[in-house]
């Protein structure tokens, strides 16, 4: 064919000299691989951000039906959680008042007393306000056996008021025996407890109470 048969014969020092048709051809190629380059340093790039944006669009939908489901039943949640919150209070004030604090504290040291335990140390700390209510660590060390320990918990939880025992770093260890003393089968309990009572409206959101005296034995 003549047209390649030019393309052979071309003068690569002669350009200006070249035929017209071999001229266009070469300019057309040159401007087919100006767009292909473009195409794949730009345009691929749009595609690669248009897919990520396809993508969160997708989930933005997805977060917006379910944040619509939300609003839907906001009012009835928001009714639930009101009902939640006076059962919350009713239970809490379940618990000792304020007034009544003092005398539980006797009461529960009383109660280890007529267990047949031992007492050698029942010292409240200082109490720390919560949302609804007020914790106060109580710091002991018992020793009795381990029936004794039982009709504890037992009294305890006959208390006229609700009583929340919860434990802290305690433990519960056989009792060693002195020199030349037989093994007793006692334990001694000794760390930290709290006891828990409710805020009056007053209470909520002012400063922690004063500690409470300690009683030693």
């Amino acid at each position: 064919m003549k047209f390649l048969d030019d393309i052979r014969n071309l003068d690569r020092n002669n350009v200006g000299g070249w035929p017209q048709s071999i001229k266009l051809f070469f300019t057309g190629l040159l401007c087919a691989v100006v767009l292909l380059m473009g195409w794949y340093f730009y345009v691929s790039d749009q595609q690669d951000s248009l897919s990520t944006l396809a993508g969160k669009e997708a989930h933005l939908k997805q977060e917006f039906s379910t944040k619509q489901a939300k609003a839907v039943n906001l009012e009835a949640l928001q009714q639930q959680l009101d009902e939640m919150q006076d059962m919350l209070r009713q239970l809490l004030r379940q618990l000792p008042s304020k007034t009544e604090m003092p005398e539980l504290l006797v009461d529960i040291s009383q109660t280890a007393l007529s267990a047949g335990l031992e007492t050698e140390l029942f010292e409240p700390g200082r109490e720390t306000p919560k949302d609804f209510y007020s914790e106060q660590p109580i710091t002991l060390r018992m020793t009795g056996t381990y029936h004794q320990f039982g009709a504890f918990i037992s009294g305890v939880a006959s208390l006229p008021r609700v009583v929340i025992l919860t434990l802290h770093d305690v433990s519960l260890t056989p009792k060693a025996p002195t020199k030349g003393e037989a093994v007793s089968g006692q334990l001694v309990l000794q760390g930290t407890v709290k006891t828990y009572r409710y805020l009056d409206d007053e209470e909520s959101g002012n400063a922690p109470a004063g500690a409470s005296k300690g009683v030693r034995k």
